[in-house]
């Protein structure tokens, strides 16, 4: 078996992988769902993981069996946005996932490059709320990006940002389209969560507790 290239830059979702954001994001939905007169259950949200904001809405809208116009739409996810932005207002550093700020730091004593590669137009609120600005090299989000995962635009922005080839880069996900987007990519991915939903990565962990340099280069030295 024909040994990788070399890891030069890590590449990280933000949601349910570096902070626990997601429970806002259902907080949020579930409020609308119920404004419009229906339930939106945990089960259901599952489905809008690494999805942008207006396929999320078509989702809800899909489960409520509703069909409204594109303006009408428009102001629904203006809503669903205002009220996540009051609940992650309150974030801090306690809302790191386990793991995560350690496994950061490991990876910049080590010389990889690290960025961001997220859909969320709110990262940038989450990353100074939580303090984890300094430890990006690069910060690519929704507001940078014209496609959702899994087209691959965010993490190719990313690793042209940090000057690195994609199959130097690899990149932790906990969505299925986010680890799609990184194999359309040419990068290889570490996804974080359950086997099941994210059988497509080159390796799964449980969280980014199970991680450190040596670890990450076990997962991905031969694919």
């Amino acid at each position: 078996m024909t040994a990788a290239a070399p890891i030069k830059a890590c590449l990280f979702d933000l949601d349910g992988v570096l902070v626990d954001t997601a429970k806002y994001h259902y907080l949020a939905w579930e409020r609308l769902a119920e404004e419009l007169g229906f339930v939106f259950t945990p089960e259901d949200n599952e489905r809008l993981k690494g999805v942008s904001r207006m396929a999320s809405l078509d989702i809800l809208l899909e489960v409520g069996g509703l069909e409204l116009d594109d303006a009408t739409k428009s102001a629904l996810a203006d809503k669903k946005n205002r009220w996540y932005v009051e609940y992650i207002s309150h974030m801090d550093e306690q809302e790191i996932l386990p793991g995560a700020l350690a496994f950061l730091r490991e990876l910049r004593e080590n010389g990889i490059l690290i960025a961001l590669g997220s859909a969320s137009k709110n990262a940038m609120t989450i990353l100074n709320n939580t303090g984890l600005v300094p430890y990006f090299d690069a910060i690519i989000d929704g507001t940078k990006t014209a496609s959702a995962k899994p087209d691959p635009e965010v993490f190719l922005l990313g690793a042209r940002e940090l000057g690195a080839q994609p199959q130097e880069c690899v990149v932790f996900e906990d969505a299925e389209a986010g680890i799609e987007a990184a194999k359309r990519a040419g990068m290889r991915s570490i996804g974080i969560g359950s086997p099941k939903v994210l059988g497509a990565a080159d390796a799964v962990v449980p969280s980014l507790q199970d991680m450190t340099t040596v670890r990450l280069l076990e997962l991905v030295s031969h694919r």
